[in-house]
């Protein structure tokens, strides 16, 4: 049986009162059904239903100010809201730090995977991600705040280890997002810059008694696109509407690079401007070897890709974004989570099953605070609510991790210059400090695991051992006790002679770490 052709509001009708509405895309526009959220606003705005609604997205979907989920920011149009990040939604995340409904923040790869259990008819997600972080039920279960009571993760014992199982979530109604649609509703995905879990949710839906909807840019006679091309087959769409203004990116019209319909051409990379920011990017890439499948966070990691190019080594690593790119050059800032000129465009449950597995050799991600106990927090440091995105995931199993962050936080200024790095006013609050409000990283098991941490600041650099925090470089005119040690609530254990860290760190010409890259399983 065919799908309906119809309207934004054709699909806005399939919505009750008290349903769960899942929305697929991810981040800044990214395979976002747009305008589905625009209509499903602007409807509850002049009449005050659906109402009461469980909204759930796998990636938080927003620009950081009013797109996306922001715009679900309305008392009363949800009682509750599930998500990896809600970061990027802050409308919405103001009314759950003011408790106006209930919010769980599980980690990316986590509900990903889940899309494809539910599909399957699973009662959940059986796991060891999250074991000994905030979404562990023994600390908070992803609650966000004190309304959120009724648990979504339980801990299990299954073969002599813990386990963690994500409850099944309800599934009344998805919204996808393709490029084309035939007449037969298959859908096609050729200037998407990801495809996301869009087949994942589509099954779901469909085995679960819900509806799926899909927004397409255009509409194709039946039987005329190529069935190697189909990416979710018409008999799992109920309900498909054209935005012929449909857009890659909120910041992105249409790149063919980011669709994979051309390459780049080659162009010269213009050095980044030299700053604190690129002093520990730089530092982070120091740690790969040639030959790495790699992940780059959010933030300075970013960075990584461009100094890569620069420095001439972006081929001698592979490089992933959980979204389901790999290889390549990610995307970054407001396009971040896309990606051009890469190797392949995976789905991201089977992006996750990589990462879960421990196919990733190093990843640098971000970091807010750091224990005593070598914890990272990356998502609860201040009074705006937030999620870790694929943080966990990527964390849990990766061979070798390095964690960056500017030392202190709230007014830093240094001056970089000349091969050394001087602080010019300290930074209000301190990142090193005794416990962090929650544990998105678990040093102990990281420990156990034999995991290589490294944590990565502009000034001094540390490691995880099985007793904590040890200082193992520091910068360029950098005095330890003065600049370091009096800056931490901790007390790491410090050498006699800590190592200085590499002078070209902190000079703006290229530093040749071409010739300085190790082979894969090589120490550096």
């Amino acid at each position: 049986m065919s799908p309906a052709i119809g309207t934004v509001d054709d699909a806005l009708a399939l919505v009750r009162d008290g349903d769960a509405v899942w929305v697929g895309g991810s981040g800044a526009g990214h395979g976002v059904p747009q305008a589905f959220i625009d209509a499903l606003a602007e409807r509850f705005r002049a009449t005050g239903h659906p109402r009461d609604l469980t909204t759930v997205r796998v990636v938080g979907v927003g620009d950081f100010a009013d797109k996306g989920f922001s715009q679900l920011g309305l008392p009363g149009l949800a009682r509750r809201t599930i998500g990896s990040n809600i970061g990027n939604e802050p409308r919405l995340g103001a009314l759950v730090a003011d408790g106006a409904l209930e919010a769980y923040s599980l980690p990316q790869g986590v509900l990903s995977a889940l899309c494809r259990d539910m599909a399957a008819g699973r009662p959940g997600h059986l796991t060891h991600v999250g074991l000994g972080t905030y979404v562990d039920p023994r600390q908070t279960g992803g609650k966000q705040n004190a309304r959120t009571t009724e648990d979504l993760v339980e801990v299990v014992e299954l073969a002599g280890r813990e386990w963690l199982l994500y409850h099944a979530l309800p599934i009344d109604l998805v919204v996808l997002r393709a490029t084309t649609a035939d007449e037969d509703g298959n859908l096609t995905f050729e200037h998407e810059p990801i495809l996301g879990d869009t087949l994942a949710l589509a099954m779901a839906a469909h085995n679960n008694g819900g509806k799926v909807v899909v927004q397409v840019e255009r509409l194709a006679a039946r039987r005329s696109l190529r069935p190697a091309d189909v990416r979710v087959p018409g008999a799992l769409v109920d309900l498909v509407y054209v935005d012929a203004a449909q857009r890659q990116t909120y910041a992105t019209a249409h790149s063919p690079y980011y669709s994979g319909e051309l390459r780049a051409p080659s162009v010269s990379v213009a050095a980044s401007p030299l700053n604190v920011r690129k002093v520990i990017a730089r530092r982070s890439l120091m740690e790969f070897h040639r030959g790495d499948i790699c992940n780059l966070g959010f933030g300075i990691s970013q960075q990584i890709g461009s100094i890569a190019a620069e420095e001439g080594v972006s081929d001698a690593l592979t490089l992933t974004v959980e979204q389901g790119i790999f290889g390549g050059v990610p995307a970054f800032g407001g396009d971040g989570g896309a990606g051009y000129d890469y190797q392949a465009r995976l789905e991201q449950p089977s992006m996750f099953d990589f990462y879960d597995g421990g196919g990733l050799d190093i990843a640098s991600l971000s970091f807010a605070q750091v224990d005593r106990r070598g914890n990272v927090n990356v998502h609860a440091f201040d009074d705006r609510p937030r999620g870790p995105g694929g943080f966990i995931n990527i964390s849990t199993k990766t061979k070798r991790l390095c964690f960056v962050g500017t030392f202190t936080a709230g007014g830093l200024r240094v001056a970089v210059e000349d091969g050394t790095l001087t602080i010019l006013n300290e930074g209000r609050h301190r990142k090193f400090i005794n416990a962090v409000n929650e544990i998105s990283f678990n040093g102990r098991l990281a420990a156990e695991k034999g995991q290589s941490v490294r944590y990565i600041t502009e000034r001094a650099v540390f490691e995880l051992t099985p007793s904590g925090l040890a200082l193992i470089e520091v910068a360029p005119g950098i005095d330890v006790e003065k600049n370091v040690l009096a800056h931490m609530d901790i007390e790491p254990a410090v050498p006699a002679r800590p190592a200085l860290m590499d002078p070209r760190l902190f000079t703006a010409a290229p530093m040749g770490l071409a010739a300085d890259l190790t082979e894969k399983g090589t120490a550096p």
